[in-house]
C-alpha cells in the first residue's frame, strides 16, 4: 500500500494548467527538504531561490507581504488561489516613510502561488510578474498550494529550492543558523518625523510601524541592529522600540545583551514581533521554534486585562509560551488558537510588547491602540 507521501509525489507529477499569460510558459520545480517535488511554471526572476518555505493565509496585501523584511531568507506560499489581481501600486510616501509597502524592495527569496493573474488597478505601476522580474525574485505558479500547505501543516516548515532545472543534488540553506537581521538593517542612523524622540533599533522594521509612530507626533531615530546602549542613550530618547525582523532570535546575542542593559533606564519601551522575543530572552524567558508559525491577517488574540478579543496580523515562526515568560512579566495577550503569548507588560522596566503587528498592513485596525498607549507613556499622559 502506498504511503501518503508517495501518493502526493505521484499527484504532483502533473502541474495545474497555467493561465494564458504565455504561449510557452517555462517549467519550474519546487524541491522540498523531505524529497517532495512540485512541478509548475516559472515567472519573475530567473535565478534559483533557496530558503525556508512558509505560508500565509492572507487573501490580500501581497505588496506589503512581499516587502516585509521579516520574510528575508524565506520562500513564501500564498494560500489564496488568485494572486496578482490588482497589480502592484506606485510607491506612495508620507515624508520619507512608505505608505503602501513595508520596505523599498521585495524581501522574500521566492514566491509560490496557484494561479497567476495579470491584474491592474488605477494606481498600478506594473503587474506581479513584472515586479518580481524587475527585482530578480523567482516565482513558481501552477502549484497545488492547498496540498503543499497541508504537507507543511502536518510536518512543519522545510528547506526548499525553486529552480527551472531538474536537480539531483540540492544544497538547502540552513535558515536557523543565518543572521538575516544584519542583511536587512540600515547601516547608519536615519532621522524621520518630528516631536519627542524615539529610538527604533532596526532589525528589519516595517514602514507601517514607522508611519504609526510618526503619526503620533514622534521623531524617529532609526539605528542599526547592533547599536550598543551608549549609542542608543546618546540620542536622549524618550522612548525605545525594538521592532520586527527575520530569523532565529537566539542568534542575536549582541541585541539581547543591549536590551538587558538598556531596560535598567526604565524608558518607555515597545517590543514588536522579533522585539517581543528578544526582550523575553534578555530577561530570562525562553523562545521556541514553531511547527509552521503564524502568518495571517485574521488571527484572534485575547487581551487578558480587558477580556476583549481582537483580530490581528502575524508573521512569526518563533514564539513565547505561558510557562516560559520572564519573571515579573504579566501576560497581556494570548492567542486564541494555540496559547502563544502574544504580548506582555513588564511594569518594573516600563516595557510593553506584542508578538503580532499592531500596525496591520495589511489587516485590521483593531490594535492600533498599542501605539496610542506607547505614545501616552512617552508624553506622560
Amino acid at each position: 500500500m502506498k504511503s501518503e507521501l508517495e501518493k502526493r509525489k505521484e499527484f504532483h507529477s502533473l502541474p495545474i494548467m497555467p493561465p494564458s499569460l504565455s504561449d510557452d510558459p517555462k517549467k519550474a520545480y519546487l524541491y522540498l527538504g523531505d524529497g517532495t517535488i512540485f512541478e509548475g511554471f516559472s515567472f519573475g526572476g530567473e535565478k534559483d531561490a533557496n530558503g525556508e518555505i512558509v505560508f500565509t493565509t492572507s487573501m490580500n496585501g501581497y505588496p506589503e507581504s512581499l516587502t516585509d523584511p521579516s520574510y528575508k531568507g524565506q520562500i513564501l506560499i500564498i494560500s489564496h488561489p488568485l494572486v496578482g489581481n490588482y497589480g502592484v501600486p506606485k510607491k506612495s510616501y508620507r515624508g520619507n516613510i512608505l505608505e503602501n509597502f513595508e520596505s523599498e524592495h521585495i524581501m522574500i527569496e521566492g514566491l509560490v502561488i496557484s494561479e497567476l493573474t495579470k491584474g491592474f488597478k488605477q494606481n498600478s505601476a506594473s503587474d506581479l510578474a513584472q515586479w518580481l522580474e524587475s527585482e530578480g525574485i523567482p516565482g513558481i505558479y501552477g502549484v497545488d498550494t492547498r496540498m503543499l500547505i497541508k504537507n507543511i501543516r502536518e510536518h512543519g516548515v522545510l528547506p526548499a529550492v525553486i529552480s527551472t532545472e531538474r536537480k539531483e543534488k540540492l544544497n538547502f540553506k540552513k535558515y536557523d543558523r543565518t543572521n538575516f537581521v544584519e542583511q536587512v538593517s540600515i547601516k547608519k542612523p536615519v532621522k524621520l518625523g518630528s516631536g519627542k524622540r524615539v529610538v527604533v533599533v532596526d532589525f528589519g522594521v516595517k514602514h507601517g510601524i514607522l508611519d504609526n509612530l510618526a503619526k503620533r507626533g514622534l521623531e524617529i531615530v532609526l539605528l542599526p541592529w547592533n547599536a550598543d546602549p551608549d549609542e542608543i542613550m546618546s540620542y536622549n530618547p524618550k522612548g525605545i522600540v525594538f521592532g520586527n525582523g527575520p530569523g532565529n532570535p537566539a542568534l542575536l546575542e549582541q541585541p539581547i545583551n543591549t536590551i538587558r542593559e538598556i531596560v535598567e533606564y526604565k524608558i518607555p519601551t515597545l517590543g514588536i514581533c522579533l522585539g517581543h522575543q528578544l526582550i523575553a530572552l534578555a530577561l530570562g524567558g525562553k523562545v521556541k521554534k514553531m511547527k509552521y508559525g503564524h502568518r495571517a491577517i485574521n488571527k484572534s488574540v485575547i487581551d487578558l486585562f480587558s477580556g476583549r478579543s481582537y483580530i490581528t496580523t502575524h508573521n512569526h515562526g518563533y514564539a513565547l509560551y505561558k510557562d516560559d515568560v520572564p519573571k515579573g512579566a504579566k501576560i497581556w495577550f494570548l492567542s486564541n488558537d494555540d496559547g502563544v503569548v502574544e504580548g506582555m507588560k513588564i511594569e518594573k522596566y516600563n516595557i510593553m510588547t506584542v508578538q503580532f503587528h499592531p500596525e496591520a498592513r495589511p489587516g485590521t485596525n483593531d490594535t492600533l491602540f498599542v501605539f496610542d498607549e506607547f505614545a501616552r507613556r512617552i508624553y506622560g499622559k
